[in-house]
């Protein structure tokens, strides 16, 4: 396993980024990693090597890179509900201060980085992304059709931009909701949408979870949840991205 710590030319400057891959030599298909609010840290880059294991090119991107290179403010080595609240007053503003233009910018500077490289192969690729990233794994796919030929998305307000993005999607879809984020009747909508773009998706409540559940170094963790997150990210992506 190869990993490497990136800059990422953008219309604003220059994005940090992890990658990881295999180091067999060839070419891997690409796959786009948005992280959850906290940003790039020890979790994420083990996920991301996780994902590269099966052989992809993983590239985790800051997308806070405007306020200064991840981790972006001070985090505990464990974010605990003790500490989660004061945490989260310092991210919301950058959250914020994120916005869907910001957001579309940066996504064809990543995908254009992928394309460039020469361990990934030509063929389209996939974004994943997990609590806000989830949205930001959404717009990317909505605004990239040729492409993003997968998206997965994991307790993360996937349908904040409402149907008419989802009508965008035209990548296979799955989403794993935590069961503290969704309720069964706004699950149906969601899922209603979905049917009426026409969109290819897998979308369920992921059972006794909260939200945060794959992340192991926070309270929210839920290890049945993140073997689930696995059994359904890596059939989407073998289908998905066998000829990339």
């Amino acid at each position: 396993m190869l990993t490497k710590m990136l800059h990422i030319p953008t219309a604003d400057g220059q994005s940090d980024a992890y990658a990881a891959f295999p180091d067999g030599g060839g070419r891997y298909p690409g796959v786009l990693m948005y992280a959850d609010g906290f940003g790039i840290r020890p979790v994420l880059r083990e996920m991301a090597r996780e994902l590269a294991g099966h052989g992809y090119y993983v590239l985790v991107p800051n997308f806070f890179y405007r306020h200064g290179p991840a981790p972006v403010i001070a985090l505990p080595e464990y974010i605990g509900e003790e500490v989660r609240s004061a945490v989260f007053a310092q991210l919301m503003p950058l959250i914020q201060a994120h916005t869907a233009e910001r957001v579309l910018s940066d996504a064809e500077a990543y995908l254009g980085f992928l394309a460039a490289q020469p361990e990934v192969g030509a063929g389209p690729v996939a974004v994943t992304g997990y609590c806000i990233g989830g949205l930001l794994a959404v717009r990317t796919a909505a605004a990239h059709p040729g492409r993003v030929a997968a998206v997965a998305a994991f307790h993360g307000p996937v349908g904040a931009d409402g149907p008419d993005t989802l009508a965008k999607l035209t990548a296979q879809v799955h989403f794993g909701h935590a069961e503290s984020d969704l309720t069964p009747a706004a699950l149906s909508e969601l899922n209603q949408a979905l049917d009426a773009a026409g969109v290819d998706y897998t979308s369920e409540i992921y059972p006794g979870t909260v939200h945060g559940f794959t992340m192991s170094d926070t309270d929210a963790f839920n290890p049945s949840a993140l073997q689930r997150h696995w059994d359904r990210l890596l059939p989407l992506l073998d289908r998905t991205l066998a000829n990339s």
